[in-house]
């Protein structure tokens, strides 16, 4: 990745605020309504952005919102770049590159997954306590030695205290959150049910087509991590029925309203 993209494209977007974010969200299919609650906005579309590639996925309007959510300065991915889009592991991870040289320190992901545990429901949360990636892993080649090291050791990717702060926020708002490992796929296509009893195999609650490349990018670069699962259908083969994007988006129009205010009360928190 060059490094002087990364500086033109954060120098583009510091121009345009008013204030300095602290906190970095990616929003998911169906749960771009968290932007919406974000106050005294600058809406920066990603075209306009040097170097930034443009999201295509549906329920993704791919521009960058900046401003206050809950008292605490924010800069928002209203729409994720995806590995089965065409981008490249570079361009899904240069978003998050341009938040640390802006300063961000704190990532919130979330997304829209299929339920690979057999006791989940749609329409739960799962806050993400670990990952298995079977996508490229975002740092191979020439490391970006201003980002971070060589080896970037994972342990820690999604950051005890954040699963702790949203554990007890949700249990505060009576929220229920379930916990668990969230596998990433390349897609564009569902799993299959034999993927699906495999990957149940291998430890995986649910499973999606995003995440882990942004979770690996932050953990390279230092930035602490909390992520989430909307969990919007069970994943192939549990209930017999066939699955579409149009029931992930459905879904996480109908249930988004609840991660959304669960993600309001955690940055008031932070």
């Amino acid at each position: 990745m060059n490094y002087e993209h990364v500086q033109e494209a954060a120098a583009y977007v510091r121009n345009k605020l008013a204030r300095q974010p602290r906190v970095g969200m990616i929003l998911g299919s169906g749960l771009g309504g968290i932007a919406d609650e974000i106050e005294s906005k600058v809406e920066i579309p990603y075209r306009e952005i040097p170097h930034f590639a443009c999201s295509t996925a549906p329920g993704h309007k791919g521009q960058l919102v900046c401003g206050t959510l809950s008292g605490t300065d924010v800069l928002c991915m209203q729409g994720r770049l995806h590995y089965y889009e065409g981008h490249s592991m570079q361009d899904i991870i240069f978003p998050i590159r341009v938040m640390k040289l802006l300063g961000i320190e704190t990532l919130i992901v979330t997304n829209a997954a299929g339920g690979v545990n057999l006791e989940f429901h749609a329409g739960d949360l799962m806050l993400i306590e670990d990952h298995i990636n079977f996508l490229p892993n975002p740092l191979i080649g020439p490391n970006d030695a201003e980002f971070g090291p060589r080896f970037c050791d994972m342990t820690y990717t999604y950051t005890p205290a954040l699963r702790e702060l949203a554990q007890q926020t949700a249990q505060h708002m009576n929220i229920p959150l379930r916990r668990g490992v969230y596998m990433s796929v390349t897609g564009p296509s569902f799993e299959t049910p034999a993927e699906i009893r495999a990957f149940r195999t291998l430890g995986a609650d649910a499973v999606g087509m995003s995440t882990v490349p942004e979770a690996i990018a932050a953990s390279h670069c230092g930035m602490q991590v909390l992520a989430f699962s909307l969990i919007t259908n069970m994943a192939a083969g549990i209930t017999g029925e066939q699955l579409s994007e149009e029931e992930v988006i459905e879904i996480g129009s109908r249930q988004g309203h609840i991660l959304c205010a669960l993600v309001t009360a955690i940055a008031a928190r932070l």
